[in-house]
């Protein structure tokens, strides 16, 4: 089978589709922000091989790339759907990258703030984790944890069942599980040192382009619907989309739903030729920027009905505002590109930027 072509794409997409369509409902989310696992729908995803697109065949994966996965997590985001597959998605990569093996069950990553630091210590001839991640996705819910650490100058890679760790509870805007995590020379069950490729920083850069698909996709479901109700809600005895005013918001949240997707996009593609940190700083910071703007433009559109939590626009709002700031802010992106091309000087940028 011939992996990382459109045609595996194209059936990603055909999957993805189909299964989310038809297993995560409203009540489906409503249930999820009530606290209720959502176990039949993580099965689904598990046996369709959702979960593991980036891990080699010989380990149980799909043997897929970056742009593979870009398919599911977008499709992910425009689905809001309440599960850690992009989480499982980059914690499963981390494993495979170190060669350790690939439990199944859903997976979290730690630590994912910029100012959190694990230490991995030897003992008896294994390891042990120390340290406060915060602000861990589904990090009660996930039935082990992936750590990446520095240790002696080495990026090591390590595998923590769930119960190690204190776990104080907390959710983000949109309801989904943001705990924090307390190790305490913790066992892991097996560590390894990942490849040169895999940074430091990998929790964090490789979440925050995750995080960027999941926007993009939920943008591009917001577009679509505010298309939708502007057709159908009639006012003054024609459809509100044929006034100027609605015509022209729409036009600004297709617009940022198109850059949005984009960017995303790019950063994937540039994951698969290498090092992408400046593609991901660029596809953060900008998909952040549209998620604002689009979000207040669809609420517009949509008057009161759309702050009501019967109306669906709300959890895709909702998760919109909190993804933004998680895996840094648009601002910290920024500012890191800046740091960036400062550092590169007046005479590369035109080079740098155009080469990209």
């Amino acid at each position: 089978m011939t992996h990382g072509t459109d045609e595996l794409q194209s059936i990603l997409g055909d999957v993805v589709t189909r299964l989310f369509t038809d297993l995560v409902t409203v009540e489906l989310r409503t249930a999820a922000e009530s606290g209720a696992w959502p176990s039949a729908l993580w099965q689904a995803v598990e046996e369709a091989g959702l979960t593991l697109p980036l891990v080699p065949e010989r380990s149980g994966g799909a043997g897929g790339t970056w742009r593979d996965a870009h398919v599911v997590v977008t499709a992910a985001g425009r689905h809001a759907v309440p599960i850690p597959l992009a989480e499982t998605i980059l914690a499963s990569w981390l494993l495979a990258e170190a060669d350790l093996p690939v439990p199944q069950g859903p997976l979290t990553i730690a630590p994912v703030r910029r100012d959190d630091a694990l230490r991995l210590t030897p003992h008896d001839g294994g390891w042990q984790v120390s340290g406060i991640a915060g602000r861990v996705p589904w990090g009660a819910s996930a039935q082990h944890v992936v750590v990446v650490s520095s240790v002696d100058g080495r990026v090591m890679v390590a595998l923590v069942a769930a119960g190690q760790a204190r776990v104080e509870t907390d959710r983000n805007l949109a309801l989904e599980p943001r705990e924090t995590l307390t190790f305490d020379r913790a066992s892991v069950i097996a560590a390894g040192p990942a490849p040169e490729r895999v940074p430091a920083s990998a929790p964090m850069y490789y979440g925050a382009m995750l995080r960027s698909a999941q926007m993009a996709g939920a943008l591009a479901w917001m577009l679509a619907q505010s298309v939708r109700y502007v057709t159908e809600r009639r006012q003054f005895g024609k459809a509100i989309g044929a006034f100027q005013a609605i015509q022209h918001s729409l036009a600004l949240l297709a617009g940022h739903t198109a850059a949005a997707d984009l960017a995303a996009a790019n950063a994937f593609r540039a994951a698969d030729r290498g090092d992408p940190s400046f593609e991901i700083a660029v596809a953060k910071a900008r998909v952040g920027e549209a998620a604002g703007l689009a979000a207040s433009i669809a609420h517009q559109v949509h008057g009161a009905i759309g702050f009501t939590y019967e109306h669906e626009l709300q959890f895709y709002t909702r998760r919109l505002w909190s993804w933004r700031a998680e895996f840094g802010a648009e601002s910290h992106w920024s500012e890191a590109l800046g740091r960036g091309i400062a550092s590169l000087g007046a005479h590369a940028l035109w080079p740098y930027v155009t080469a990209r």
